[in-house]
C-alpha cells in the first residue's frame, strides 16, 4: 500500500492528461483509463489505492464503478470529479462510497493536496 500510484478515470483525454501532468510533477505515478471497464482492467494488474473518477463515463458510470471498486478494494480513497453536478448529487456519491466530491473545473493544486492527504491516511491505516 506504500506505492504512490493514482488512477485517473475520465473520458476526456485533455482532462486525463492535465491530471497526469499535475500529479507526476509532484512525484506520483499515474494510470489512466477512459472508461469504467478499462479502469477495472487497470486495477486487476496494479496496486492502486487513490483514484479520481469522472462520474459521467461511457458504459459504466462513475457511481457504479466506485461501487465495484469498493467491493474489490475496500481500503481505497476514491474521489468523484464531475462537470455535471446537477445530475450526480453529493448524497448519491456518498452512498456509492466516494470519499469526496469535486465539481469541474477544479484546481489541480487542490487535487494534489487531496492526494497527499489520501496517502497519509493510507499510511496511518497500514500502521494500525
Amino acid at each position: 500500500m506504500t506505492d504512490r500510484a493514482i488512477l485517473i478515470v475520465d473520458d476526456e483525454a485533455q482532462i486525463r492528461n492535465a491530471f497526469k501532468m499535475a500529479f507526476e510533477q509532484v512525484g506520483y505515478s499515474t494510470y489512466l483509463a477512459e472508461s469504467g471497464e478499462e479502469a477495472l482492467d487497470v486495477l486487476k494488474t496494479n496496486n492502486i489505492h487513490v483514484m479520481y473518477l469522472d462520474l459521467r463515463l461511457p458504459g459504466m458510470n462513475g457511481l457504479d464503478l466506485c461501487r465495484q471498486i469498493r467491493k474489490d478494494q475496500p481500503i481505497s480513497i476514491i474521489y468523484a470529479v464531475t462537470g455535471y453536478a446537477s445530475i450526480f448529487e453529493l448524497r448519491d456519491c456518498r452512498e456509492a462510497g466516494f470519499d469526496d466530491y469535486f465539481a469541474k473545473p477544479v484546481e489541480l493544486g487542490v487535487l494534489c493536496r487531496t492526494a497527499e492527504e489520501a496517502f497519509e491516511k493510507l499510511a496511518r491505516w497500514k500502521r494500525k
